[in-house]
């Protein structure tokens, strides 16, 4: 890959500008889910190795180029702090003498957090002069944001295109395990995608089908093929005006060499809520009351095998409505077996998405996966085939 690493950059007595992701949730003012501030530690560890000066930079919610105090990175310090084990010097503008004051402040081995990039209207915007500023208070910019990667904003973009730049030790753990699972995987390679609407994940399923042995469509989704094959799927969710793009999308399947998988077997209700009661049924035997809420235990078998004859999964949604017993089976029993061939090492599994994330780590199965990918958008625009811009910037 064309991208530098820490390991490529000379850091010695340098202020290293470094975008992050610290979009943490808070609750009654404090940070609920450490999460993504502990992610960024290796990167900053490194950075300070090096004799570099950590300089953060990062946005928080949306303020809309607004300044808005309940959205200042203030409330993240002692958070950060505790997190990395150093003291963190918290600048209150991301540019400009304020921002310059609090890097002069920050002794050897600080960190210096500047606030919320998004307060500023040039931040979304990409503004060439906003990204100048930010450039003029250090000599390296590393990025360690993919989730951020799919926005063209100036901290993202801009900024990196003005100095020199490298992938922090986060980005660089993403983008070699998306290379691994797309760009030059090992063969056969199996999708998963689930949820709820074929429309929201056209693009997503034109580029797998190209790039992809097998693509196993669960959720909502299924059932929009499901319509398109003629089944009844009584009251299921279902885009039955998707019906057409689903065929084409098979075609396209069928052209390029790739197997599309659907339910054989499905899990039925009349009632979604926990615990109602459910049958499993053939595909084609739904009743005109019930709905489908998951795959059943003889799908689950027949992805065993394709997971078992698989070198790469990449795993994006879950199988049914995973939220609430029993519907959660499937996508458990299915990550549970991707699990235990990942870490026999005969599987390299790649997943991600919110949805996702969630759904592996309720099934007990995301520990045992070889990457999990917590950037959402991003995730997704990259399966699409979409070049994103943060990573772009990268290359030089």
């Amino acid at each position: 890959m064309a991208w530098k690493t820490l390991d490529d950059m000379d850091l010695k007595g340098k202020v290293v500008l470094v975008r992050v992701d610290i979009n943490v949730p808070m609750e009654g003012g404090r940070v609920s889910d450490m999460t993504r501030i502990d992610k960024i530690k290796p990167t900053v560890e490194d950075i300070v190795a090096k004799g570099g000066k950590v300089v953060l930079l990062a946005h928080f919610d949306r303020p809309k180029g607004k300044v808005v105090p309940e959205m200042s990175l203030g409330h993240v310090v002692d958070a950060l702090a505790g997190s990395l084990g150093r003291k963190v010097v918290f600048g209150a503008d991301c540019v400009g003498d304020v921002a310059a004051a609090a890097i002069e402040r920050a002794g050897a081995g600080d960190v210096v957090l500047l606030e919320n990039t998004r307060f500023h209207p040039g931040e979304e915007k990409n503004d060439p002069e906003l990204a100048a500023q930010m450039a003029k208070l250090g000599q390296v910019y590393v990025n360690d944001a993919f989730s951020a990667a799919h926005r063209a904003h100036a901290s993202t973009e801009g900024l990196a295109r003005l100095l020199p730049a490298a992938a922090g030790r986060l980005m660089e753990a993403e983008l070699r395990a998306l290379e691994a699972a797309l760009g030059t995987p090992k063969r056969p390679v199996v999708a998963v995608v689930g949820g709820a609407k074929v429309s929201t994940k056209i693009e997503l399923l034109a580029n797998l089908v190209t790039k992809v042995d097998h693509l196993v469509i669960g959720g909502g989704m299924a059932n929009t093929f499901l319509v398109a094959e003629g089944v009844e799927v009584g009251k299921s969710l279902a885009e039955r005006e998707m019906a057409e793009t689903a065929r084409e999308i098979r075609h396209r399947a069928q052209k390029a060499g790739c197997k599309i998988h659907l339910p054989v077997d499905v899990v039925v209700a009349r009632e979604f809520k926990a615990g109602a009661d459910s049958q499993t049924v053939g595909v084609r035997d739904c009743p005109p009351d019930a709905m489908i809420l998951d795959a059943g235990p003889q799908t689950v078998t027949e992805l065993e095998g394709v997971f078992a004859g698989a070198k790469t999964l990449i795993w994006n949604g879950p199988l049914g409505a995973f939220e609430i017993e029993p519907f959660n089976a499937a996508t458990k029993a299915a990550a549970l077996a991707a699990a235990r061939l990942t870490k026999a090492g005969s599987l390299i599994s790649v997943a991600g998405g919110g949805d996702t994330v969630a759904a592996l780590n309720a099934a007990g199965a995301a520990a045992d996966f070889t990457f999990i990918s917590t950037a959402g958008g991003a995730f997704l625009e990259w399966m699409e085939g979409k070049e994103l811009p943060g990573v772009q910037a990268l290359m030089g």
